[in-house]
């Protein structure tokens, strides 16, 4: 079975083609500046691997369909193309961010484009577009079952202690305030993959993961089960990040909107695109970060040490409502990537029985494996997201369960 994975943004779509028998990936890549005077489709054949080439096509995409219609022609080219009729692909697995009470991935009908559109209040960057990428999907692909995968999904098992905010029930009852959680699809993949690491059923797994990005969130997981994540009713809540300020004082806003006469959009602007890492150092890529410490900048090192302080800070918290942890997952970008960020959130835990190899933490390996002490109480993992292959399976598992 061939499943196509399509996350699509307000001016891209990215795409992953899976042959689900081996779950190799066929083809993958992104279109983007659609609408644009100029865009890019930039496409990868055998992805990852020894035989991995690159194609790159740049014209005007209007909409996202002569993009996906491009991509299409890439896919059947009769000297480069992966598959020789688009009746090969069996279905469609859609990464949405938003499906407010969705607690499941679902087959997509007009039942559930209309809970997407719903949303749009609650997503109003990312469900537009996804909405937009199932609509090109259904029309560039008649009569191929189209799936939803919820961000949001895995956090829909949080109690009510949990998800409500101290605010007013009425603005839960009337706006739908309250925490959601995101980057769900990744924390939902790693709860299984941990599992599988440890040997432990998913139902007995104690664990918290960090995934760490240009945007970062953790998970609490108990018994295989969110039951608490640090991003709320939108992503900006919960750690620092690459260009979002993270959990502030909320007095901040009206304060910062009456000394600045800024506008709602504008603070919004502020917290979402000028904060986080760029704005303490002027740069949100953390190789950056660690060059300029490297140069004696100040304010690179100050903004590092508040990173991994706020990642700690939950880290902690989490410990508490967990009581017993099985161990501690980092993963993404910086979470697989950045071995001085991990340093220095495991710092100082040795009292609690975490101890990290030094060596084998520094060590670049690909695959999971542990940074962890033998002696560690907990051990201390990478495990390499995966959030396509998991949107891919969910699609697979969705549509033959359909079929029976």
């Amino acid at each position: 079975m061939k499943i196509l994975v399509i996350n699509a943004g307000s001016s891209s779509c990215k795409y992953q083609l899976f042959n689900m028998d081996d779950q190799s990936v066929l083809c993958s890549g992104v279109v983007e500046r659609i609408g644009q005077p100029m865009g890019k489709l930039s496409h990868k054949i055998a992805p990852g691997t020894d035989k991995e080439e690159k194609i790159v096509v740049e014209r005007p995409f209007p909409t996202h369909v002569e993009g996906m219609e491009d991509v299409i022609s890439l896919l059947l080219d009769s000297e480069k193309g992966v598959i020789q009729d688009k009746s090969e692909i069996s279905a469609i697995g859609h990464r949405v961010l938003h499906g407010e009470a969705i607690t499941d991935p679902v087959l997509i009908d007009e039942k559930v484009k209309e809970i997407i559109r719903d949303c749009f209040p609650l997503g109003p960057l990312h469900n537009p577009a996804n909405l937009m990428g199932i609509d090109v999907a259904e029309k560039l692909f008649p009569g191929v079952p189209n799936v939803g995968v919820f961000d949001t999904e895995f956090g829909m098992t949080l109690a009510p202690e949990a998800y409500l905010y101290p605010l007013p029930y009425s603005l839960y009852e009337e706006l739908r305030i309250r925490r959601y959680g995101f980057h769900g699809t990744s924390h939902k993949y790693i709860a299984k993959a941990t599992a599988a690491f440890l040997g432990k059923p998913l139902s007995e797994l104690n664990s918290i993961t960090m995934h760490l990005g240009n945007g970062s969130s953790m998970s609490a997981v108990q018994n295989g089960k969110c039951i608490d994540t640090s991003m709320g009713l939108t992503p900006l809540e919960g750690l620092m990040m690459g260009t979002r300020c993270g959990s502030i004082d909320p007095a901040i806003v009206p304060f910062m909107m009456e000394k600045k006469g800024m506008t709602p959009q504008e603070a919004d602007t502020v917290l979402n695109k000028q904060s986080g890492l760029l704005g303490i150092c002027g740069t949100s890529d953390m190789r950056d970060v660690h060059a300029n410490i490297e140069k004696g900048d100040e304010k690179a090192a100050l903004a590092f040490k508040m990173l991994t302080r706020s990642i700690k800070k939950v880290l902690g918290s989490y410990f508490f409502l967990l009581g017993n942890v099985d161990s501690i997952v980092f993963t993404a970008g910086i979470g697989e990537n950045d071995e001085f960020v991990r340093e220095a959130v495991c710092e100082g835990l040795e009292p609690f029985g975490i101890k990290v190899d030094k060596k084998e933490n520094h060590t670049r390996k690909p695959g999971a494996r542990v940074i962890s002490t033998p002696d560690s109480r907990i051990p201390v993992l990478i495990i390499p997201t995966n959030e396509e292959l998991e949107i891919a399976t969910t699609t697979m598992r969705i549509v033959e369960e359909s079929q029976k």
